[in-house]
């Protein structure tokens, strides 16, 4: 017994370590980026496209184009003049991502990087809509959809609001939350609703369509709670409750969710499903109602056991390990920590991003986007890869931290 407890012991060590040199890594990376990069679906920002007045213009040529952009494993951006930039979702992952490793760590260096990436988010949020709000550095053609650039999105202005409010947990500065408040009335005024039978509805993901998916509803519902939480404002909690019981009434009998509501939606995802948990459970964490604990069940049980192999692979679909995603191991470690389950599936956690960070890494410190079936994508993505594998890493050392105090 004792041979093995030595051995375990060992082998904590090895693994801790691991880790934190990739996290070490991807953080110098990023930070001598600036924060900058790339993204998946910035394709439309190149130069060269928008010179072309007839082409920029189509609905069809901009989707086949951005698409071109995100499937390629060749990064076409330099020559097609896609430069780099900052999003601002992508900011809010690293303001996250910091807040975490204060708690862990909290020193002045961690405090000014908090300070400044919330300082350069209040700074960008847009000031034409009912309240604060962030969409992404692009022109977004989707099939549901035509976004122009820094046209605010409920998942970006949520994840921004969110990590503000990490941010006035540590600094305790007025500014992060009362813009983080006025985010719940972009979400409360300008987004649409899809109603049911019941009265309950779903918001829309942006202001400029009417569609349904549900993770992106939930989000708006979580950050409604979560500034209740702070303000004593029962109205949010109200209309959060109507979202939330809508997205779980249109849960599967498995557990799980599709992606959303129109024909074209109806996949079932990895990280798409955490963040319903996620969002689920967080609701209830900061209303202090726990109608929807039967559906977090549920839903955690299908994910849990779908998504994931004993090699630590992390599956992108219910039905397809393919395209292995860099979003889905760094959301199983968000997921574990919110609904506080990283100690029980910690083993599970530490093969999966053991098996990433050894196939899914740079050299250079950079996590690549995918692994596809006969190519690969190792194209540095910022905010899709790098921001959220850099608070995915602080979170994993924050509950671990918790563990071993």
């Amino acid at each position: 017994m004792q041979t093995n407890t030595g051995v375990d012991k060992i082998e904590k060590v090895v693994r801790n370590k691991h880790f934190e040199d990739s996290y070490t890594r991807l953080k110098n990376y990023c930070e001598n980026e600036s924060f900058k990069g790339w993204d998946p679906y910035d394709g439309l920002n190149s130069k060269i496209f928008q010179a072309i007045p007839f082409i920029r213009s189509n609905r069809i040529a901009r989707l086949c184009w951005i698409q071109f952009f995100k499937r390629s494993p060749i990064n076409f951006r330099r020559p097609l003049k896609v430069l780099k930039e900052h999003n601002n979702k992508g900011l809010g992952l690293f303001l996250a991502g910091y807040c975490k490793e204060f708690k862990t760590n909290p020193t002045r260096a961690v405090e000014g990087k908090i300070i400044q990436l919330a300082e350069i988010l209040v700074n960008n949020r847009s000031t034409q809509y009912a309240g604060s709000s962030w969409g992404y550095n692009f022109d977004w053609q989707a099939r549901a959809f035509f976004q122009p650039k820094n046209t605010p999105t409920v998942v970006a202005t949520t994840f921004i609001s969110s990590a503000l409010l990490d941010a006035y947990e540590i600094t305790k500065n007025d500014k992060f939350l009362n813009t983080a408040r006025t985010a719940c009335n972009f979400i409360l005024h300008d987004l649409n609703r899809t109603y049911d039978e019941k009265g309950n509805f779903a918001f829309s993901y942006s202001p400029l369509d009417h569609s349904v998916v549900f993770n992106a509803s939930l989000l708006g519902s979580r950050l409604l709670a979560r500034v209740s939480s702070i303000t004593g404002e029962n109205g949010l909690i109200e209309e959060a409750k109507k979202s939330v019981a809508f997205c779980c009434d249109r849960q599967q009998s498995d557990g799980s969710w599709r992606y959303g509501a129109l024909p074209f939606h109806q996949w079932i995802d990895n990280f798409h499903t955490g963040y319903n948990l996620e969002c689920i459970n967080d609701y209830m964490k900061f209303s202090g109602d726990a109608t929807f604990q039967k559906s977090l069940d549920r839903g955690f049980t299908y994910y849990i056991h779908t998504f994931f192999t004993e090699e630590g692979i992390p599956r992108y679909y219910s039905n397809n390990v393919y395209p292995i995603d860099i979003h889905s191991p760094a959301q199983l470690v968000i997921t574990l920590s919110k609904l506080e389950k990283f100690k029980t599936y910690k083993k599970l956690l530490d093969n999966v991003l053991d098996w990433t960070i050894n196939n899914m890494q740079s050299d250079k410190g950079y996590f690549y986007y995918q692994i596809n079936k006969y190519f690969s994508s190792k194209i540095a993505y910022m905010r899709w890869a790098q921001a959220w594998m850099f608070y995915a890493l602080s979170t994993y050392f924050y509950e671990e931290s918790k563990i071993t105090n």
